[in-house]
């Protein structure tokens, strides 16, 4: 998008190595923007035009002295995050706590260390939830609660910090990235899991990453406290599929 660059805008994303974070942070990187990657390892692959600094960003005192270095931040994108596989029962509330400090916690850290360098340059943030925050998530719960808690955030956050800082979220659905066959299997899992997005196929980062870019334009420059679905239309729901009446005569209510 051409009116979110060329005057030299800064750009941070958080844990933007891999994935859908890569993706964004190259589409910041085509717009012209100065492109910074922070996480505590850098990326398997080369992301050009892209700047990296090794933050571990659960160290609130590291993540202020990383923010405070930048000479201005124009926008903040809150990526970093994610979740394994874990039933509720099968670990104690300290690992699902941990969980929710990444997704959570480690957002509203970033936010408010960048604060003041928004203020100034009239910034914007874009948090990075999930559709896991919007409905049930059996096997990932306390990250579901924790991508809820960001939706929420981010609409106070909007409230709080208007009219100099615009806040947020992109409600992401299923992602195609290099680690997709964990979550869905091989290409034949892709397939049957691609088959339930009424789009017919999984995001790939580089729509994420797109979607990023727009809300943190002047396109956008009325939208605050906002949650932007990208999630390819959602999922058909499953009574459509299990209910057994004539489906030409039938009347839902």
């Amino acid at each position: 998008m051409d009116n979110l660059d060329r005057d030299g805008r800064t750009v941070v994303v958080t844990g933007g190595t891999r994935g859908v974070g890569a993706g964004i942070a190259r589409a910041f990187a085509r717009t012209g923007a100065r492109v910074v990657v922070c996480a505590r390892r850098p990326p398997e692959v080369p992301l050009e035009g892209v700047d990296f600094v090794s933050v571990d960003l659960r160290d609130t005192a590291a993540v202020h002295a990383f923010f405070d270095a930048l000479p201005r931040l124009d926008v903040l994108v809150n990526n970093a995050g994610g979740a394994p596989y874990r039933p509720l029962a099968q670990a104690d509330a300290g690992r699902h706590a941990r969980v929710i400090e990444l997704n959570l916690t480690v957002p509203l850290t970033a936010s408010l260390a960048a604060y003041e360098h928004l203020r100034r340059a009239g910034g914007s943030i874009v948090m990075i939830g999930s559709v896991s925050g919007t409905r049930p998530s059996p096997g990932s719960a306390a990250y579901g609660a924790a991508k809820a808690g960001l939706e929420n955030l981010a609409r106070s956050m909007a409230v709080e910090w208007a009219p100099d800082v615009r806040v947020n979220t992109l409600v992401v659905g299923m992602v195609r990235t290099e680690l997709a066959h964990l979550h869905y299997g091989g290409e034949d899992g892709v397939a049957a899991v691609a088959g339930t997005v009424p789009l017919g196929r999984l995001a790939r980062p580089s729509d994420v990453g797109e979607a990023a870019v727009f809300l943190a334009s002047d396109a956008a420059a009325y939208i605050s406290g906002a949650s932007l679905l990208v999630h390819g239309g959602g999922e058909r729901p499953a009574f459509l599929d299990a209910a057994t009446v004539n489906k030409e005569k039938g009347d839902a209510r």
